[in-house]
């Protein structure tokens, strides 16, 4: 005789778009130590990078915008340039299961460029930054996490900005011209040299 057990359902929520952000996902938003950002070329390779160290902000419900950090290469300045779409992940690590993704157009901002002087102020003096990346936001979904497991926020690392410390202005520009310039595939980054 076949015995069947007792189907258990778990609910799950689906995923819900928004036009923009709503006060309740800038709350989320501001309490994320972490997040993620994705762009890609018309051909060539996805770049997909963590990012924190209190680089993020909310300037409104359809902009927010990120403070660049010196690294290995510069992949989404020249996806931006190439086509514009970012997209910045968020999820929760702690409490209830929430990813949230911002869809849009993205533009480059650097220290010559009109914009810096009334958005560089919004972040704290971080060294390395190069420069500012802003989102339009097209759309904004949330989704359930609920593979997503539970971590603790210890702190922020501080290897980056003590290398970017030690290298000072002249180091940070030279290792942007030798390491900046373009892309894995080959785009260019139009970087501050």
């Amino acid at each position: 005789m076949l015995r069947f057990e007792p189907l258990i359902v778990m609910t799950l929520k689906m995923a819900k778009f928004y036009p923009a952000l709503t006060d309740a996902l800038q709350q989320f938003i501001q309490k994320q130590h972490i997040f993620f950002t994705a762009t890609a070329p018309i051909a060539g390779r996805v770049n997909v990078s963590p990012k924190g160290i209190n680089s993020f902000r909310v300037l409104d419900r359809q902009t927010v915008a990120y403070l660049d950090l010196t690294g290995s290469g510069n992949e989404t300045s020249a996806h931006l340039l190439e086509n514009g779409r970012l997209t910045i992940m968020f999820c929760s690590f702690v409490g209830k299961p929430v990813i949230l993704r911002l869809y849009g157009m993205g533009l480059v901002i650097r220290a010559q460029d009109d914009k810096w002087e009334s958005l560089y102020p919004l972040f704290e003096t971080i060294p390395g930054a190069r420069q500012i990346i802003l989102l339009q936001v097209e759309t904004v979904s949330t989704s359930c996490g609920g593979g997503v497991p539970l971590y603790e926020f210890v702190s922020d690392r501080d290897t980056l900005v003590n290398w970017a410390e030690k290298k000072g202005k002249k180091g940070l520009e030279k290792y942007w011209q030798a390491n900046n310039q373009t892309s894995i595939d080959g785009l260019p980054t139009h970087s501050l040299i």
